[in-house]
C-alpha cells in the first residue's frame, strides 16, 4: 500500500517526470530530443496569449466551470437559485455537478453538438452545457425535485435518459454513449461501496459529500482534495494497472522509471472543485502542489514551439 500511496503523490509525478526529462536531455530517449533554447519562445507565446485573452489580469482556474460559461452565458446564478441557501449544502451540490460533468467529458465526435435555445455547442463546451442541464433536470438524482447526484440516481441512468440529455439522434450521434452510461452506473456503485468517504449523516452517498469530509475547517489543502479523489474514486478508473489488487488509475509502466503517474483527470477534477470550496468560504491553499496537466494541449505547445 505504501507504493500505491507514493504513486498518488504529485511529488512523485514531478520526480519521475524530471528523471525522464534529464534522460531526454542526455540523448537517452528514443522518441524525443530537448531544445532548451526554445523554451524562451514558448514562454513568450504563453505570456502573449494569456495577456491578450485575460486583459484584466484575472486568470480563472482551468476547471469545468469555464465550460459552464460557454457562449458567455452565466449559468451558475441560475443553478444557485435552485439550490439551498446553506453554503455547505450548496457546495455539496456544486461538487456533485462538477464530478459527474468531468467524468462525462470524453471525446463526443465531430458530428455531435448540443443545442441550447438555438445556439449550438460542440466538444467539451457542448458536453459541459449538456451535463449542466441534465443535472438541473434531476437526471442523476434519486429524489424528485432535488438537484443532486447520488448513488441510486447514478445507477438508474440509462442509454435512453443519457441519450436524451445529450440530444442524441440519427443526425446527431455521440461517440461512446453506452460507455458513458456504464461509467455513471459504476460511479454510483463505487459511491455506495465507499460510504466511509461519500455518505452524509442520512446515509446518502454523493460525490459532493467530500466537502463535508474536508470543508469543515478554516482552509483545505489542494492535495488533500486530490487524495480523497484518488482514494475514494480509485475503483472508477477502469485501467488494467494495479498493485496488490489496488487500481492505480492514470499510472503507466515505463522502462526508465517503473511506474509513471500522471492523474490527469483527477487533477483536472481537483481544479474543478476549488471554486465550490471557495464559494462556500473555505479557501484552498497549496495550489502549487498540483502539476500542470499532461494533456495534448500542453504537449502540443512544446512540440509546436520546438522545445
Amino acid at each position: 500500500m505504501d507504493k500505491v500511496i507514493n504513486l498518488r503523490q504529485t511529488s512523485t509525478i514531478r520526480a519521475r517526470a524530471q528523471a525522464l526529462l534529464a534522460r531526454a536531455r542526455a540523448c537517452g530517449s528514443p522518441h524525443f530530443d530537448v531544445d532548451d533554447s526554445a523554451m524562451v519562445g514558448a514562454a513568450q507565446l504563453v505570456a502573449k496569449t494569456t495577456l491578450a485573452r485575460y486583459t484584466n489580469g484575472h486568470i480563472p482556474y482551468h476547471s469545468r466551470w469555464r465550460h459552464f460559461e460557454a457562449g458567455g452565458v452565466e449559468r451558475l446564478a441560475g443553478l444557485n437559485a435552485k439550490l439551498p441557501a446553506d453554503s455547505a449544502a450548496r457546495a455539496v451540490a456544486q461538487i456533485d455537478l462538477a464530478v459527474v460533468s468531468v467524468l462525462l467529458d470524453a471525446g463526443a465526435g465531430a458530428a455531435w453538438s448540443y443545442d441550447e435555445a438555438g445556439e449550438k455547442f460542440t466538444r467539451s463546451e457542448g458536453l459541459g452545457v449538456a451535463s449542466f442541464h441534465g443535472f438541473c433536470a434531476g437526471l442523476f438524482s434519486s429524489k424528485a425535485g432535488v438537484l443532486q447526484a447520488d448513488a441510486a440516481g447514478l445507477q438508474a441512468v440509462t442509454e435512453q435518459s443519457l441519450g436524451a440529455m445529450f440530444q442524441v439522434a440519427g443526425a446527431n450521434p455521440i461517440v461512446g454513449l453506452p460507455g458513458r452510461v456504464a461509467l455513471m452506473n459504476h460511479l454510483g456503485r463505487v459511491l455506495a461501496e465507499r460510504a466511509d468517504v461519500f455518505a452524509d449523516s442520512n446515509g446518502v452517498c454523493r460525490p459532493g459529500n467530500l466537502f463535508l469530509k474536508l470543508g469543515q475547517g478554516r482552509e483545505v489543502q489542494a492535495h488533500a482534495i486530490l487524495d480523497v479523489l484518488l482514494d475514494g474514486l480509485s475503483d472508477v478508473w477502469r485501467t488494467p494497472n494495479q498493485l496488490g489488487g489496488v487500481l492505480l488509475g492514470d499510472c503507466w509502466p515505463h522502462s526508465a522509471v517503473g511506474w509513471m503517474p500522471f492523474h490527469k483527470l483527477s487533477q483536472w477534477l481537483t481544479y474543478s472543485l476549488l471554486e465550490p470550496f471557495e464559494w462556500a468560504g473555505v479557501p484552498v491553499t497549496g495550489l502549487g502542489a498540483l502539476t500542470g496537466l499532461p494533456e495534448y494541449r500542453n504537449g502540443g505547445l512544446l512540440l509546436d514551439t520546438g522545445v
